[in-house]
């Protein structure tokens, strides 16, 4: 069983950063493809980003040039850095985790077998 634990939300203003983190219980997370997904309230649940264990990553639309992920394999943490914040981006983080030896990065959340409980990010205008 696969736990992970999201960090580094809070409150921000628009145009400020803030970086997330990930962190599993399991050694070797690059074995594991790894998704953020987040969800305003009243909204579904939505694909932010992923990276695959060959490193391959692909972003939403609504995170492409200002979000970057990356991994800490001597830390097994996936971090999500968040630059430019908009008051839309207001949501719960969640990450979520796959075992993977494709390489491949998966964009659906059924595709995933392990999340975290989410980090609450707070944008104010």
């Amino acid at each position: 069983q696969v736990q992970l634990v999201e960090s580094g939300g809070g409150t921000a203003q628009a145009g400020d950063s803030l970086r997330l983190s990930c962190a599993a219980s399991v050694r070797a997370l690059n074995m594991y493809a790894v998704g953020w997904f987040r969800q305003a309230p009243g909204k579904e649940r939505e694909f932010v980003v992923s990276v695959g264990t060959g490193g391959s990553s692909y972003y939403a639309d609504s995170a492409k040039g200002r979000f970057t992920v990356f991994r800490d394999s001597d830390k097994d943490t996936v971090y999500l850095q968040m630059n430019s914040l908009k008051p839309e981006d207001t949501a719960v983080y969640y990450c979520a985790a796959r075992f993977s030896i494709f390489g491949a990065e998966y964009r659906q959340a059924d595709d995933y077998d392990y999340w975290g409980r989410g980090t609450q990010v707070t944008v104010s205008s």
